[in-house]
């Protein structure tokens, strides 16, 4: 979950590039971004892991956001690798939820494959786990990818997994022994070509084998299935949009959806951001310009970083687009999985829709701080690091607990996987929809409980088991802005 920012030069022989997301310059986790990627300062440094955990220290010394949370006693020696280093250092602000795990060394090829074109590989579907009944379910399916093809769609239960039909391992035996852990280890690395038999069960009930094997594909940002739709609300048009992701192939479906909107003169819409990690702080801005109007030179955001750089801080504005529309009320949709730069968006249009803007479904991740890429090229390391803090208009970003304890409307609603996204039927959509309508007197609060609001507000809401994304423990830079992606 990552909010990125852009890339600027760094005084550490870095190349830097900000996040918004879950991570970074689109990591996961929940950072921002902003500029452009600079040419990463040569050097004849080894890759040594000594001399890679002297280069997160020195990222950290200079542009952590919080020096004060920085642990000063940790000795490189006592860790195998980079990340546990970094884990170690940024401990004491972990320990305020500051640092939720947003700060991580990831693959510069495989962050900038991913935020230039959804680029990835497995078998193309979003899983999420709950952990009193061991179950699996796919809560979302990628149109150009294998599992698609093979029928894996929203609502499809797992029910075993395995190298050959022969071998199947049930989910709940692997849940049972090895938790979600053992779910994600079962099916394999995100590389082209890995193969694995599934047992699955049909939203129908149907019961079936299948072999998939995961390819690259590149994620689209907006669904063509369902990503952006005029919904018809008892006579009153609403747009409907839903993005899975802040990267950069997200601009053009952004654009036609809005101007979609606006040839059809809709001016109330629905977000749907309940799976979205983050990524882009680029992207951010134009969801808010796009839907931002009347607003064209207000302040957006803030983004501040620690006094040293403050230098660095920046104001940004509501910009014109010409497929831009005045949205009247906004409801956003959104899940423990929505973090960074989708809180980003929601927070921005806080001052100035007030008691018009929503928060339905559950609390988010809470996540408004983002990250700096700083990149060691010859050895393919991206330091992700908490750089920033963002506030909106009226100076309020403190939202570490998620939105739901700064939203002025919050609608309690369930994640209704049974129903395909973009269906005004399902939980979520109704709820929004109920509010748009009928304003705060149609909703039910969400509690601002921080990850643990997820559990309670499906609990509340009806589902007997609430669902987590399935995340293996160290994600590809794809699974970080894209939580349950396999």
């Amino acid at each position: 979950m990552n909010i990125a920012r852009n890339s600027i030069a760094a005084a550490v022989s870095l190349a830097l590039i900000a996040c918004g997301g879950g991570g970074g310059s689109g990591g996961g986790g929940s950072p921002i971004q902003g500029g452009g990627t600079p040419t990463p300062t040569p050097t004849s440094a080894s890759c040594s892991l000594s001399a890679r955990q002297d280069f997160a220290r020195a990222v950290i010394d200079e542009w952590y956001l919080f020096p004060e949370l920085v642990a000063t006693n940790v000795s490189k020696a006592s860790f195998n690798d980079v990340q546990g280093y970094l884990d170690a250092l940024v401990a004491p602000a972990r320990a305020q939820a500051k640092d939720r795990s947003f700060t991580y060394v990831t693959s510069i090829r495989e962050e900038t494959a991913f935020f230039n074109s959804g680029s990835s590989a497995g078998f193309g579907v979003r899983l999420s786990y709950d952990t009193t009944a061991n179950r699996v379910f796919i809560t979302e399916a990628f149109e150009g990818a294998p599992g698609l093809a093979q029928g894996l769609d929203r609502g499809v239960e797992l029910l075993a997994i395995g190298n050959s039909a022969s071998g199947l391992l049930s989910v709940s035996s692997l849940m049972a022994s090895g938790g979600h852990q053992a779910v994600s280890n079962a099916l394999g690395p995100s590389e082209p070509g890995v193969t694995r038999v599934l047992r699955i069960r049909e939203v129908s009930g149907a019961e079936r084998e299948i072999t998939v094997a995961k390819a690259d594909f590149a994620l689209d940002p907006v669904s063509n299935r369902y990503g952006a739709r005029i919904l018809d609300d008892n006579g009153k048009k609403v747009g409907y949009l839903n993005l899975r992701t802040f990267i950069d192939t997200a601009d053009a479906d952004l654009r036609n959806a809005v101007d979609g909107f606006r040839q059809q003169g809709v001016t109330e819409v629905i977000v749907d951001v309940r799976y979205n990690g983050g990524g882009l702080v680029r992207i951010a801005e134009l969801l808010g310009d796009l839907l931002g109007r009347d607003r064209v030179g207000q302040v957006f955001s803030r983004t501040t970083l620690r006094p040293s750089k403050s230098g660095e801080n920046e104001t940004d504005l509501f910009g014109a687009q010409s497929q831009a529309i005045a949205a009247t009320k906004i409801a956003f949709i959104g899940t423990g999985s929505t973090a960074s730069a989708s809180e980003l968006v929601a927070n921005a249009f806080i001052p100035y829709l007030q008691t018009n803007t929503a928060l339905v479904g559950a609390n988010t991740f809470g996540k408004p701080v983002g990250q700096f890429a700083f990149d060691r090229a010859e050895c393919d390391d991206r330091i992700r690091a908490v750089t920033f803090k963002t506030d909106n208009a009226a100076g309020q970003g403190e939202y570490f607990t998620g939105l739901a304890s700064v939203m002025p409307v919050t609608c309690r609603a369930a994640d209704d996987i049974s129903v395909q996204l973009g269906e005004p039927n399902e939980a979520s959509i109704a709820t929004a929809l109920q509010f748009l309508r009928g304003g705060s007197a149609a909703c039910s609060r969400i509690t601002a409980n921080g990850q643990d609001a997820t559990a309670s507000a499906e609990r509340q809401a009806g589902l007997v088991n609430a669902r987590r994304p399935l995340i293996p423990a160290r994600p590809t830079a794809a699974q970080r802005e894209t939580p349950g992606l396999f």
